[in-house]
């Protein structure tokens, strides 16, 4: 299908269990404005941030009566983590401890400054409850600063407390008793109790025991109609992943798309089958996303109050496509599968209808092509003024955010660009992970006005890759997109998206090949990389002339620029310490005398 770039944009997803699935025993100290089961009868967390003070409190409580720790990692592991740790002694007494993890060995106690900070904190019915906070970013080389984006929170505890040798508190090595988990901190949307929502009227687009080939990848695509016992116009208020349980293991992500207001099928024999052999049948399906779920996502989101999705009635949108990605590696020919969407309706109408909107790149080879070996390659998007023209005057308010690319992607960002100015970014993915993607709630909505203009950012690295990676499907080619949901929706508004323009193709190959998809692909996969046109890549994307496809109160407009629009930029963000802590801060020198005089080798 020609716009199958879109199949793995997802909307709805985390990796963060229910608010009515807290298992502590003890009440938190507070109010917080965010909450997570961490591990079921385990450990849970509660936080929330100060804007204006730039920090964030936690409060941690684990399952037992040793030492509990909590860190934020740049990968996941122990190196480079930045921990607080913390204990209550026989007296009741509170031990909190700025620690960091230089290695895979016991975490050093941070003497230099102190910037985790414990609170309070109680053991009751054998669990352990710490309240702590710290700066979003401490400017301290030994903290690890907590981004926009997902943030890798590592956690582990002990049986036992530290024992105190000499004033100094030695820690057991913890074993298997460690975990990791991905979250928004910055912008963690609460996922609701599908409690919330019983006695409301519901409708499900749902496979039935459908027979998964045994191939590795296939793509499921199934039309759907909203069921004529729902004749008036109605607004989901929340909708449900619904997986089936059996099979967890393969069922990778579900899209939904919106059929163009001019399809027309049989609704006694709606198309299902290989989303690729129904290329032709589902082509008015493939350009609007609705919604979806990927893998560790949250199984349920909801919508704003003021806004919901319209389905029924005198809606235009009449038909829909689930698209089903199942991964079977393991090529199993055994497996049925029922997974699907379900949709819970008010019982009113909202004030708003809500709308989708993505930027970012086309999902092929002419848009999107890495070099193997390259520790940061940027790829640059741009939706004009043109693609925005038809904003009304009020503006339209975007409330949450979700950045997509696949392994090799480290950040996606999306500034706002007015009057030639960036003014703030829309959404700032600065750490991103594929493997834990979130819908990401803005802290506070924003508002995008007529002649507002967007720049999409995504960041790549292949340094794990000895060939060239190419925009595409697979898991291991790569993509660029940031989609947005916002109300009101509006009809013209649904993508934005760019390519590499075949001229620009023409100039890079010296005009050596036919300018056609598989030739661009054949010339990029068959090239031997160097150093040198590694770099000069880089170049290339960033001179280049691109294609603007654009959506045009329905249609699909495309629009030649010459290169990417000026714009002037804004200061990036540097972390500033109170000049009363510049002598105390520990500097890499400094950082290396230490471990030197702690006899630390890396």
């Amino acid at each position: 299908m020609w716009f199958s770039f879109l199949s793995f944009v997802i909307l709805s997803t985390g990796l963060v269990q229910r608010l009515d699935a807290i298992s502590s025993p003890i009440p938190p100290y507070t109010n917080y404005t965010y909450a997570t089961e961490l591990q079921p009868n385990l450990a849970d967390l509660w936080w929330s941030i100060d804007d204006l003070r730039k920090e964030i409190t936690f409060e941690f409580h684990i399952n037992t009566t040793g030492w509990i720790a909590l860190g934020i990692s740049p990968a996941g592991g122990m190196v480079g983590a930045d921990i607080g740790l913390g204990w209550i002694d026989q007296s009741g007494q509170l031990h909190f401890e700025d620690r960091y993890a230089y290695g895979f060995y016991q975490p050093m106690v941070d003497n230099t400054t102190q910037d985790w900070f414990g609170l309070q904190g109680r053991e009751v019915n054998g669990w352990t409850a710490i309240q702590f906070k710290r700066l979003l970013d401490t400017c301290d080389v030994m903290d690890y600063p907590i981004k926009s984006g997902t943030n890798i929170v590592i956690y582990a505890y002990s049986l036992e407390d530290p024992v105190i040798i000499d004033g100094k508190a030695t820690i057991k090595y913890h074993g298997d008793r460690r975990y990791t988990r991905a979250i928004p901190l910055q912008s963690y949307a609460n996922p609701p109790s599908e409690s919330k929502f019983t006695g409301l009227d519901y409708f499900d687009f749902q496979l039935h025991n459908y027979s998964v080939p045994s191939n590795e990848t296939t793509y499921q695509c199934t039309v759907y109609k909203v069921p004529a016992k729902f004749p008036k116009r109605r607004h989901a208020i929340a909708h449900k992943a619904i997986i089936d349980p059996a099979n967890i293991d393969i069922v990778h992500h579900m899209l939904m798309y919106e059929c163009d207001p001019s399809a027309v099928f049989d609704d006694e024999n709606l198309p299902s089958g290989i989303c690729d052999d129904l290329g032709e049948v589902l082509m008015p399906c493939t350009s609007r996303i609705a919604t979806g779920w990927a893998v560790g996502g949250d199984y349920i989101n909801e919508f704003p109050e003021v806004a919901g999705y319209p389905v029924g009635g005198d809606f235009e949108i009449q038909y829909y496509v689930i698209q089903m990605h199942f991964n079977n590696i393991h090529q199993m020919s055994n497996r049925t599968d029922s997974s699907g969407m379900r949709f819970y309706l008010g019982n009113e109408l909202r004030q708003y209808d809500i709308g989708y909107m993505t930027l970012g790149q086309i999902s092929g080879a002419t848009a999107i092509a890495i070099p193997p070996y390259d520790d940061r390659l940027v790829i640059d998007s741009y939706c004009p003024a043109l693609a925005m023209q038809n904003i009304p005057p009020t503006g339209i308010t975007v409330v949450a955010a979700f950045p997509h690319t696949h392994l090799q992607g480290r950040s996606v960002w999306t500034k706002i660009i007015r009057n030639k100015k960036a003014v703030q970014y829309l959404f700032n993915g600065d750490a991103y992970t594929f493997n834990y993607q979130f819908q990401n709630r803005l802290p506070q909505p924003i508002t995008l006005y007529p002649g507002d203009e967007l720049a999409t950012r995504c960041i790549y690295s292949t340094t794990n890759k000895s060939v060239v990676t190419l925009g595409g499907e697979a898991t291991s080619d790569e993509m660029c997109l940031h989609m947005f949901t916002y109300y009101p929706r509006m009809n013209n508004l649904h993508f934005c998206w760019m390519a590499n323009s075949m001229e620009a193709w023409g100039r890079v190959t010296n005009d050596s090949i036919p300018l056609d998809y598989n030739s661009i692909v054949k010339w990029l996969t068959d090239r031997q990389w160097t150093r040198q046109s590694i770099a000069d890549w880089q170049t290339f994307y960033n001179s280049t002339s691109k294609l603007l496809i654009y959506d045009n109160g329905g249609n699909i407009d495309f629009a030649d620029l010459p290169k990417l629009p000026d714009y002037e930029d804004f200061e990036p963000y540097q972390c500033k310490k109170n000049t009363t802590d510049v002598d105390t801060a520990l500097r890499p020198s400094k950082l290396r005398s230490l471990l030197k005089r702690m006899e630390i080798t890396s």
